[in-house]
């Protein structure tokens, strides 16, 4: 479905931008009795019509997040079942619209993937340039500024102060984004070095010069890292607001003032940190040729504009099923990405091929996963296939709203085969989850069907009745089914019989 067609006829592509716009938010700020339109375009048939059984198509969003807050406070709801049915809503809502919707506009706006190889970790920094590490999700806010720090006379700016220019370093999500669409930004993006955890270590290194935060995963904590390190920090939006932090409000309006007031700033603080701070960057750290870029329309291009190519893998049991290991890091399952690295490589080694979205990516990818060579480790016939292919055994889709793409990919597939997403050889786990975000999203999952592992319980087990609606009785509602398993062999055990399982009722 191309948003831009759905009944707008408008020709100029700025004035079809602002109609899209309106659209989306009339979509969006809708009350409750009004179901939203798009999700009737975005979705998948059968999974619409399992939502429509259930009751659980949502209204305009910011009217459903109001209503579901107000069902928590003290002395209202007390239904659990009513409460479960009404995060399935919201994350109906959150997959729709905060995940598959922003990568479709996000495409459109910015440029659409390509996949090619990339350099991740610490080595990407280059302390002969200013470097801006960036924080948050939304690339469109720092879009202006990426083309500004390229201009002849901004890079002279810096030249007077002794760098050879700008670079921006990606940290957490909207360093993943960058790094999907890194073609487009080959000469300010130096590359990805890691997600939320990895930030306080970043700063550490002292290669930063300052700060720039535009949303959300801005990691709490890393105030006094960067005092210790003199580097400035700015926040473009106040959801991201850190103590020791210069407030910016972004606008559009004021994009050159904001842009030209940031590289002031950056030169500033090069000037004042480089003489006093001794810099240590372990340039072993990562890897030069991750292979990133990866979409929906990039990996079905890639396979030669088709699923054909995957699904025969598939039933010709090349390769067993697919796993989309996705979400936050978290220190307390078995330390920062411990969890999230074992699980992949226990399931690659079962010849089930992993997808990966959100800060699981940025783990990944710094220990070598979606590295060509890591075909060594997975089984002998999933080696076969990514030896030919030239591809790695886990596939980088990029920042968290990418999860959204995985959704795609699997409603296409679904689409191929002609069955429901629930009947896939498909499962997702968020191992290692800590943002509240981890749980709207899990909850899309759960809604199209699909069985979602957690390492870390999500507060459940005071409740039998929620516990038991999850674990089992989840399965005759959507088809999906929570798995909590604090044990990698035994999580990918799970995931590994559900996979067999669903071959088997498929015939392959």
């Amino acid at each position: 479905m191309h948003l831009t067609d759905y009944r707008i006829t408008e020709s100029d592509p700025h004035k079809k931008a602002i109609l899209v716009a309106d659209l989306v938010l009339k979509d969006l700020y809708k009350p409750k009795f009004e179901k939203m339109e798009i999700v009737n375009e975005l979705g998948y048939t059968p999974r619409l019509d399992n939502w429509q059984k259930l009751n659980i198509m949502p209204g305009g969003a910011k009217s459903e997040v109001f209503d579901g807050i107000v069902k928590t406070s003290t002395n209202l709801n007390s239904d659990p079942v009513d409460m479960l049915l009404t995060c399935l809503k919201l994350g109906i809502s959150t997959g729709i619209y905060g995940l598959t919707l922003t990568n479709l506009l996000n495409d459109i706006i910015l440029g659409e993937p390509a996949i090619r190889p990339a350099k991740v970790g610490f080595k990407v920094i280059d302390t002969d340039y200013i470097n801006l590490m960036i924080t948050g999700h939304q690339q469109s806010i720092i879009s202006h500024l990426e083309e500004e720090l390229t201009k002849p006379e901004v890079v002279k700016k810096a030249q007077a102060v002794g760098a050879k220019g700008f670079k921006l370093v990606g940290c957490t999500c909207v360093g993943q984004d960058l790094q999907l669409r890194g073609k487009y930004y080959t000469d300010v993006f130096s590359g990805h070095a890691g997600n939320n955890f990895t930030s306080e270590a970043l700063i550490a290194t002292g290669g930063i010069d300052a700060i720039i935060s535009e949303f959300n995963c801005t990691l709490p904590g890393i105030e006094p890292i960067a005092d210790k390190f003199l580097v400035k920090m700015i926040c473009l939006d106040d959801v991201s607001k850190k103590p020791n932090a210069e407030y910016v409000e972004y606008s559009f309006e004021d994009k050159d003032k904001i842009s030209s007031h940031i590289i002031d700033t950056a030169l500033e603080s090069y000037r004042e940190r480089r003489p006093k701070i001794k810099m240590n960057i372990p340039r072993n750290h990562g890897f030069d040729d991750v292979i990133t870029g990866l979409s929906e329309t990039s990996l079905r291009e890639f396979l030669g504009g088709s699923w054909k190519p995957l699904v025969d893998l598939i039933a010709a049991g090349k390769i067993k099923g697919v796993a989309g290991i996705v979400g936050c890091s978290n220190l307390t399952a078995k330390g920062h990405d411990v969890f999230t690295v074992e699980l992949a490589k226990e399931l690659i080694k079962r010849n089930i091929i992993v997808l990966s979205a959100g800060c699981s990516s940025g783990g990944l990818e710094n220990v070598g996963l979606m590295s060509p060579k890591a075909a060594e480790l997975a089984g002998d016939s999933l080696k076969e296939v990514c030896t030919s292919l030239g591809i790695p055994p886990v596939l980088n889709f990029g920042p968290c709203l990418a999860i959204g793409r995985l959704e795609i990919v699997a409603k296409e597939l679904a689409e191929y085969l002609n069955i429901d997403i629930p009947q896939l050889p498909l499962v997702l786990s968020a191992p290692q989850w800590l943002e509240e975000q981890a749980l709207a999203d899990g909850s899309f999952g759960l809604a199209l069907g699909l069985p979602l592992h957690l390492a870390i319980s999500p507060f459940i087990g005071g409740s039998k009745v929620v516990t038991k609606v999850l674990t089992e009785d989840m399965t005759n509602l959507t088809g999906g089914k929570l798995i909590i398993e604090d044990d990698v062999v035994k999580a990918a055990d799970k995931l590994e019989g559900i996979i067999l399982e669903r071959r088997k009722k498929i015939g392959v």
